[in-house]
């Protein structure tokens, strides 16, 4: 569906037909675009593995900490590519806890070598040990859209099957409004418990660190 035709359903399922409105196109716009990142998040419905903006960051030697594209929110591999030529490989998610308890009174953040270790922070990424070599990391992971609805003609990036669905959650933002013309809040939250029911409930940031980090089992161990 195109944006307007999401609009023009919101409008005949929120009663709000008639000009002038009481929600503007701006906001709903920004409530589907809002949906559109909440499926995104609690289905995992984007999946990115080609992009090269979104999916390569080129490595400095001394230098561990890296910027992750704005889109992408949880990594599903990781790839470490040097760039003089010796074999690349894979590098394992873990966390600042699980490397603290391996090394134990070994201070690991200091250690230099070939990166084969990452923790994945809120907008960025940490190399472990720091890297000796330039090289290149190659990412795949889940991201939202690249860019948010704006046209009447834009669609949503995600399946079509999913479209009619988001405007449960624009309902949802609209009813919530404290305004005692349209403020429900029994309609506000019927349309987010529809829109729960078919995107799934929102992970919390700890279920999402907890679900891109390897078990401590499968932690590749590393030596200064």
């Amino acid at each position: 569906m195109q944006l307007s035709q999401l609009i023009q359903r919101f409008r005949v399922l929120a009663n709000d037909k008639v000009e002038p409105y009481f929600n503007e196109d701006e906001s709903v716009i920004d409530w589907l675009n809002d949906a559109v990142n909440e499926a995104c998040i609690r289905g995992r419905l984007l999946h990115e593995s080609e992009n090269d903006v979104v999916c390569k960051i080129d490595v400095l030697m001394g230098s561990s900490r890296y910027q992750l594209h704005d889109s992408l929110y949880e990594l599903s591999r990781v790839w470490f590519q040097p760039s003089d030529g010796t074999k690349g490989d894979s590098i394992s998610l873990t966390s600042v806890e699980t490397l603290d308890h391996m090394h134990g009174r070994e201070n690991w953040t200091e250690y230099s070598g070939c990166p084969c270790l990452a923790i994945q922070e809120d907008t960025g990424i940490r190399l472990v040990p720091i890297p000796d070599v330039d090289g290149e990391l190659q990412l795949e992971g889940y991201r939202v859209p690249l860019k948010p609805m704006e046209l009447d003609s834009d669609v949503p990036e995600i399946n079509q099957i999913h479209h009619v669905h988001l405007i449960q959650w624009a309902l949802h933002k609209a009813f919530s409004v404290p305004d005692a013309e349209f403020f429900d809040a029994d309609r506000s939250a019927m349309a987010e418990h529809e829109f729960t029911n078919y995107f799934g409930d929102r992970p919390d940031s700890d279920i999402r660190r907890i679900t891109r980090e390897d078990v401590p089992h499968v932690v590749q161990p590393f030596m200064p």
